[in-house]
């Protein structure tokens, strides 16, 4: 086993190899590869060789699946100062492009996000940005934010006109939902919101990577109150909401609170101490044998059914149900006798529908005016959902604890909506949001993701205000930046002339980018190592040398660049389950390596260098 980190991405590919030979252990090679011919036949299939088959095919596919099976070389930078509470929050919002950032969240987040909500580009022909190279994706994010030391350049827009407009939408949503399909729990479940534009593409396109089994619904919410008077040819009132689950068997769409209106149909005429209660009818269509009987009311009226009707209980089970004073004969005991139905016995929660009304969730104009009215109406941002129709997602689809992401952040609402149920439910969502810096002509907020973070810090003051934080829940939210790694990696594509060998082996002397602090190393190694983000890290003093300690010294990470072997003993000593060095630490000592290595192998722990 190398002792070198694996600086790398999860690679997606190996893994699903590998859980296929774990799952079908006969179809193993005599090379450790799948025989796909074996792997049919253990399915019990017989497979179409043929050209033409069902599903959705474009211009690009083939190089979608190179985008999802290259691992990426990235990290993600902390910004404490950009953060709310960064030390204590379990909160990420993540400043790059969504591919990058569901590729370095793999090891660290894979099967346990309990629910998605994305609300991606709708491609109308104008409003979402694509990277021409995006199947070198992190190339593309650095020019396009202007880190490579050239003029930021522009993504491509995706109008209407061009001849791969749909195609090009298809292989922008192919990997992401691909990679983020991996995060979900296998209890977990996707929204997706949608209109006409691709809403049959995005269907299909779910059907292929989640499974047409794991179809949950089509929902259709009222956007608009209103009609527009130059509509076309309809006014639009509605856009799709696509519901998809990892595991159909497993999901549990949770009830929605009864309403108000429905409770006040119970009341209590007769001060029973059970309490408020519903009467229904006690017969029903139709004749049986043993449906007529007479039932005697406290006032000695006698009732029967009614012909072409029957009684609903048998004449046992009504006597029991007088005597247990279920059954009301009307305020003066003289009416025809209904059974009484508490409100404590009924079901304590409404299924959700497929048509959601913007009376309940709200409309586009209310979500636009839920951000200029936090901005105090400095700012206004282009269709952004408002936070009730996430709230109702939250509401059937998560629980207190669960972890919430959403990719394609725009301005927060996800967020917004985590920490307003939070407060409601007394819950502990946790969410992450991936944004995009795009650029926004203008100075106060040059990017969208400069105003996705100031709207969570203004929703966080907002309900610190209101209640003092008095639950002490988590309010505030880590920023993360995406950027190249922390180390510079060896480049085998290079030129292998002498002179080319010679200047990157210079380079890795000190393979540590200029300018990146212990804590981007840290938290590089955080994430490669397969930690969540949120994990709690702390510092200790070993031998006069500062050491970072992982969730309660599980893991102790030391980024000093002058060990020394009693140093290392010192960190051996404590009993982590693994201990991580930076290579230069042992500035080129191999026999104080090995001895570091041979020390920890002593006490089982896992050694590695970056």
């Amino acid at each position: 086993m190398t002792d070198k980190l694996n600086l790398q991405s999860l690679n997606i590919p190996d893994e699903k190899r590998g859980e296929l030979l774990r799952i079908f252990p006969e179809v193993r090679t005599e090379g450790g590869q799948i025989d796909f011919d074996r792997l049919r036949l253990a399915l019990g299939e017989l497979v179409d060789t043929g050209k033409e088959r069902y599903g959705l095919n474009w211009p690009g596919k083939s190089a979608c699946f190179k985008a999802i099976q290259t691992p990426s070389m990235g990290t993600l930078l902390p910004a404490p100062e950009e953060s709310v509470n960064f030390d204590t929050t379990e909160n990420l919002i993540i400043e790059g492009d969504n591919l990058e950032a569901l590729k370095l969240l793999q090891k660290s987040y894979i099967g346990k996000v309990k629910m998605i909500y994305i609300d991606p580009p709708y491609n109308t022909g104008n409003d979402f940005i694509y990277p021409d190279n995006y199947s070198e994706s992190l190339q593309t994010y650095l020019e396009y934010t202007g880190q490579t030391g050239e003029e930021g350049k522009r993504f491509s827009s995706n109008t209407d006109t061009d001849g791969r407009f749909h195609s090009k939408w298809l292989n922008m949503m192919y990997p992401r939902l691909y990679l983020a399909r991996d995060l979900l729990r296998d209890d977990g479940v996707i929204f997706i919101s949608i209109d006409d534009n691709e809403q049959e593409n995005a269907k299909r396109l779910c059907d292929e990577i989640f499974g047409e089994v794991n179809f949950i619904s089509q929902i259709m919410w009222q956007k608009m109150y209103s009609g527009k008077a130059d509509a076309k040819h309809f006014g639009v009132f509605h856009e799709y909401i696509l519901c998809y689950a990892a595991n159909a068997e497993n999901v549990d769409i949770l009830l929605l609170p009864r309403t108000a209106e429905m409770n006040d149909r119970y009341s209590n005429p007769d001060a029973d101490p059970r309490g408020d209660w519903l009467s229904n009818d006690l017969t029903a269509a139709g004749e049986r044998s043993a449906g007529h009987y007479e039932v005697i009311s406290p006032t000695g009226k006698i009732y029967n059914s009614p012909i072409g009707k029957h009684w609903l209980y048998s004449q046992n089970t009504m006597q029991n149900l007088l005597k247990d004073n279920r059954i009301f004969f009307g305020r003066t005991g003289e009416s025809f006798p209904r059974l009484k139905r508490f409100l404590t016995e009924v079901q304590q929660g409404r299924r959700v529908n497929t048509i959601w009304l913007h009376e309940e969730v709200g409309h586009s104009d209310e979500g636009t005016k839920e951000v200029k009215k936090l901005f105090d109406s400095t700012v206004e941002f282009s269709a952004p959902k408002p936070s009730r129709l996430v709230k109702q997602m939250l509401l059937i689809a998560s629980e207190s604890g669960d972890i919430v992401l959403d990719f394609f952040a725009g301005s927060g609402t996800t967020a917004h909506a985590v920490l307003d149920l939070n407060k409601q439910d007394g819950g502990n969502r946790k969410f992450i949001l991936v944004q995009l810096p795009e650029p926004t002509d203008r100075t106060d907020y040059p990017t969208i993701a400069e105003i996705t973070k100031e709207r969570v810090r203004r929703v966080i003051k907002k309900l610190n205000d209101e209640d003092g934080n008095e639950k002490h829940q988590d309010r505030g939210f880590r920023v993360f930046k995406l950027a190249e790694s922390n180390f510079t990696p060896w480049n085998s594509s290079i030129d292998q002339s002498p002179e080319a060998l010679s200047r990157q082996m210079e380079m890795h002397i000190e393979h540590v980018r200029q300018g990146r602090t212990d804590e981007d190393i840290l938290y590089e190694i955080l994430l490669k190592s397969g930690f969540p983000l949120s994990i709690p890290v702390s510092t200790l003093q070993v031998d006069g040398k500062t050491l970072y300690s992982i969730h309660d010294g599980i893991m102790l990470v030391c980024l000093d660049r002058n060990l020394t072997m009693p140093m290392v003993q010192a960190i051996v000593d404590r009993l982590p389950e693994r201990v991580v060095f930076l290579d230069e630490g042992f500035a080129g000592n191999d026999a104080l390596k090995v001895n570091a290595k041979e020390a920890c192998k002593l006490k089982n722990i896992v050694f590695k260098v970056v």
